[in-house]
């Protein structure tokens, strides 16, 4: 396998766009690139930057009903045409097909990067739209492109394929299309569904009871949940679960919107948290997986403040040259969120001095955290054969 790293990426990725103020702009992804090629991060020698295409039915039908994706070609004409488009989360835009298509063809080609052993790592920070349901669109996502990926990977004869989503959001696209299959282990950390939408993934979503017990895992995190403790609770589930199921292959959504300051959302983490998350992840994947590890984006709504600077440390991580958190800023990248007009101050490091440390989760230990832990280890564990009551395992 080589030792490359795929980043895929062009501006019409750009032509995914909701429109107006939406929440999703896809500015967040150009003030990345911008961010990371100002800083070197895509000029490294393991570093090779490829142009998607765009998915063909065949691809989309792995995870999508026939008769929606004709809905949803068919929407620029007719609002009206149901399945989740047209709303405020999910309004019709012109080139709306081929724009969520490229975005799952990016997907489909970072992952056939891996399975190829063209490259070890491969990110689409434009991917990880992973709301949408097999014939409807949902929070802000068309395409599933996260399940596409895993569906076509499955059609390569892998039999084993990990996906950890770390967004704030509950990962309900991507357990739902693979709810009854064994092949596949979701794990989800997101925000109580208590509290955000989409309103799922509690703890006992283990999986289909009949076909694949165990196959899902819900970590569900209270609000306000900081570096610290979104950390800790990680280190107590995420890496026990991955090493009893002993995956071929790593797909991650990194989806940002954890961060305190993101506007939809109650999670406290800072830019240097989340980066210690992808470390964790990349040392998983090659403890694990010889490597193979398929990074996508995914929500994130601090379009100047967290996206570029998170993502962009993504993609260092990934390249094997994190980015010291230290590192100034460029002062062109900051004067070019000026002259756009954007309403956000440009921050000046790649740190805000969070916690990146982790620390061991406590059995005994009475927070709200340590109790949302433990209900997903009791939920979930013994489909591994861990104790879940057991800080060791």
């Amino acid at each position: 396998m080589s030792d490359a790293v795929v980043v895929v990426w062009d501006d019409a990725l750009l032509g995914y766009t909701l429109g107006g103020d939406h929440p999703l702009h896809p500015v967040r992804l150009d003030l990345t690139m911008r961010l990371a090629d100002g800083l070197g991060v895509l000029s490294g020698d393991r570093v090779r930057v490829l142009a998607p295409t765009p998915a063909d039915e065949a691809l989309l039908t792995l995870v999508h009903d026939p008769a929606y994706l004709e809905a949803v070609r068919r929407a620029p004409a007719d609002p009206s045409v149901g399945h989740g488009l047209g709303t405020p989360d999910n309004p019709v835009f012109d080139g709306m097909y081929d724009a969520s298509a490229l975005v799952a063809g990016g997907s489909v080609l970072a992952a056939r990067q891996l399975h190829t052993g063209a490259a070890q790592h491969a990110v689409n920070i434009a991917g990880g739209l992973h709301h949408a349901m097999r014939g409807t669109a949902s929070g802000f996502c068309v395409f599933n492109d996260a399940a596409v990926a895993i569906a076509w990977l499955l059609d390569q004869g892998y039999e084993r394929i990990a996906y950890v989503d770390v967004d704030v959001h509950h990962g309900d696209g991507v357990q739902a299309a693979f709810y009854d299959d064994p092949r596949v282990l979701t794990v989800s950390i997101h925000q109580t569904p208590l509290t955000l939408f989409p309103g799922t993934g509690y703890p006992e979503e283990t999986g289909n009871p009949e076909k694949a017990s165990g196959s899902a895992v819900n970590l569900a995190l209270p609000n306000g949940t900081d570096d610290s403790g979104w950390l800790r609770a990680f280190d107590a589930v995420v890496p026990s679960v991955l090493r009893a199921f002993a995956p071929q292959i790593l797909v991650t959504q990194c989806g940002c919107d954890a961060h305190h300051e993101d506007p939809l959302a109650d999670l406290a983490l800072t830019i240097d948290g989340q980066r210690a998350g992808y470390r964790a992840l990349h040392e998983l994947a090659h403890e694990l997986c010889e490597g193979r590890w398929l990074a996508l984006g995914g929500g994130g709504y601090g379009l100047v403040r967290c996206v570029p600077r998170a993502w962009t440390h993504l993609i260092a991580e990934l390249a094997g040259a994190p980015v010291d958190p230290r590192t100034e800023i460029p002062q062109s990248w900051r004067d070019d969120v000026v002259r756009r007009g954007l309403r956000a101050r440009p921050p000046t490091s790649m740190t805000e001095g969070g916690y990146a440390g982790f620390a061991r989760w406590d059995a005994l230990g009475d927070s709200r955290i340590d109790r949302a832990v433990l209900r997903t280890r009791r939920a979930s564990f013994p489909y591994f054969g861990l104790d879940p009551d057991d800080p060791r395992d």
